[in-house]
């Protein structure tokens, strides 16, 4: 897992460098960060540094709740908590402790100190409760990194095959994603799901395709007319260019394993449009990852389990899943710089 650095100027030979934010106090974050580095494939990797970021008391409280040995692959970058942490109940005054540990990430990340971002689950509520407005982890780190354009994708494995679902919009309410949809925003999502595909999962030609926004793919605009006014002409610029992409496709019909496995990646409209499908079938080991980052970020693909919290009875799958592909993604990027 070493890698090969050539930040500032200077090259570096040494373990690939991942951070863990380990969310919100009150939830499964902390505990499953601990119990997914448990894992003999992490636990035995001497070429792999992984610094947790959070509150070391809370850290060690939670491991020895939950019965986990500390996991020797790691260290942990303290950033102390603004108020008591008890499992289970949300607590607004630490909503600043949550943004810290991301900010402490995004910053390393950004000067080469860290070769990928983990992030385990924040509790939106928490932080709008305390007067910030969150919307999520993706849009949060696009702001903090002045990226005008991210895509957010989960990836899982299924019986038929991988499975990819990027998403043209993402938190947004139902009522809102028809306006916020246009040609050009189509266009600028599918080009950074391309080129992320080539890049980072080393796709050499992606092939994608994308849904409809309404029933029956808009029914040829007796359901609506996004399909033809927005969407398609989308596809076609894409398609115009060289690309593999096909759509719109009605959203009912492109899950069909023996449709979506002719692809590398599915593009739908929004956020209860595509995702439910991923997490049906690949749940507790769906690794979010957002696209357009300068840098490598992936996540789990389910919330802080506020009542799990403290019971050691929490699944620790996804975090593993999200540090695996993490570290697969970093692995790629560096082989592709040195090349």
């Amino acid at each position: 897992m070493s890698s090969t650095d050539s930040t500032n100027g200077r090259s570096r030979t040494g373990p690939l460098r991942v951070a863990i934010t380990t969310g919100e106090p009150a939830g499964i974050g902390p505990e499953i960060s601990i119990a997914a580095l448990n894992d003999a494939a992490f636990a035995a990797a001497a070429d792999l540094h992984i610094t947790l970021i959070g509150d070391a008391a809370l850290l060690a409280e939670r491991a020895l709740r939950i019965g986990a040995t500390w996991p020797t692959v790691a260290k942990v970058e303290h950033v102390p908590l603004r108020a008591a942490a008890i499992a289970g109940r949300r607590d607004s005054r630490n909503a600043h402790y949550v943004l810290a540990t991301l900010d402490r990430a995004i910053s390393g990340a950004l000067s080469g100190e860290y070769d990928a971002i983990v992030t385990a689950p924040v509790q939106k509520s928490v932080i709008n409760d305390a007067r910030i407005a969150f919307t999520g982890h993706t849009e949060y780190f696009a702001v903090r990194t002045s990226t005008p354009h991210v895509v957010m994708m989960l990836v899982g494995e299924t019986p038929h095959g991988p499975l990819r679902v990027a998403l043209a919009t993402t938190h947004l309410p139902i009522a809102a994603v028809a306006a916020a949809l246009s040609a050009d925003s189509i266009v600028t999502v599918l080009k950074i799901l391309i080129a992320e595909l080539r890049s980072r999962f080393g796709i050499v030609t992606p092939s994608v395709v994308v849904t409809g926004l309404n029933p029956h793919a808009g029914e040829s605009g007796h359901l609506g007319r996004e399909e033809i006014d927005v969407i398609a002409p989308a596809v076609s610029r894409l398609r115009a260019e060289g690309h593999h992409v096909d759509g719109p496709w009605p959203a009912d019909t492109v899950f069909v394993p023996s449709l979506v496995q002719r692809y590398d990646a599915v593009l739908a409209m929004f956020h209860d449009q595509g995702l439910p499908v991923l997490k049906y079938a690949t749940f507790g080991h769906g690794v979010n990852v957002t696209l357009g980052l300068p840098f490598i970020r992936t996540s789990v693909d389910h919330g802080t389990a506020l009542d799990l919290a403290g019971t050691g009875r929490a699944d620790a799958g996804s975090m593993r899943a999200a540090l695996k592909l993490g570290i697969e993604l970093a692995q790629r990027a560096h082989k592709h710089q040195a090349a």
